[in-house]
């Protein structure tokens, strides 16, 4: 408002009067020119919000407008409007705790061993040490790989560093039929804990463990033809 009056004194005194004298009418157009002129001034300006606060002042009031119209048309207002966000909120939990985090794939298929080669002793007391401190993904990983070399070292497995867990239990499944579903089952096992993002547990390690010692005890069955040959060679 003083700006205002300030830019029409300027108008009357740029018209030819002063302040004592009667006002001067002016034509409307030239009157509204100057007080323009005068409210450009810089001094007129300096307290104005900036371009970031004006964004901000623009954005808040957006979001009062549209948190109004949706308050307006939920039933109970802005009570009824907090109560839908909170339910929303508590779904949105309960589904990130029930499915966890979304995981990628895995590029290409999971190998078993790393570089560095070890024995199925050096395994399984590696799996027995990660199992004494609580540690059953550790664990788990071990003692699968305790029993994919323990195959390799009795020659019912070929010694090939590049194989995965799935390779080398159908690989064993063919060799030891009797325990080809619980192969599977521990390499599925492997997988999920090395590169599914899943943990594991002490029955996990366990069920592992107990194959591990059924393999050492269990004899491979020789192939149909192989048998047939056998038994014709011990007749002659």
């Amino acid at each position: 408002m003083r700006g205002l009056l300030c830019a029409a004194d300027t108008a009357v005194l740029a018209a030819g009067g002063s302040g004592d004298e009667p006002p001067v009418t002016i034509p409307r157009d030239p009157a509204r020119e100057a007080a323009r002129r005068e409210l450009s001034k810089r001094m007129y300006h300096e307290n104005d919000p900036s371009l970031l606060q004006r964004a901000l002042n623009a954005f808040w009031d957006w979001l009062d407008k549209l948190f109004g119209t949706a308050a307006s048309a939920t039933p109970g207002g802005a009570v009824g409007l907090f109560v839908v966000i909170l339910f929303a909120a508590a779904v949105l939990a309960a589904l990130w705790w029930r499915l966890g985090t979304p995981r990628r794939p895995p590029a290409s298929a999971p190998l078993l061993f790393d570089d560095r080669p070890r024995s199925a002793a050096e395994h399984r007391a590696a799996g027995e040490a990660h199992a004494a401190q609580g540690h059953w993904n550790q664990a788990v990983q071990e003692r699968m790989r305790a029993i994919v070399r323990s195959l390799e070292e009795r020659a019912l497995l070929d010694v090939r560093p590049g194989r995965t867990a799935d390779e080398a239990a159908a690989e064993a499944g063919r060799t030891l039929p009797a325990h080809r579903d619980r192969l599977r089952a521990a390499a599925r096992e492997f997988d999920d804990v090395t590169y599914g993002g899943r943990g594991a547990s002490e029955q996990s390690y366990h069920r592992l463990a107990e194959l591990d010692r059924d393999l050492e005890r269990t004899r491979p069955t020789l192939a149909a033809g192989a048998a047939s040959s056998t038994r014709q060679g011990a007749a002659e």
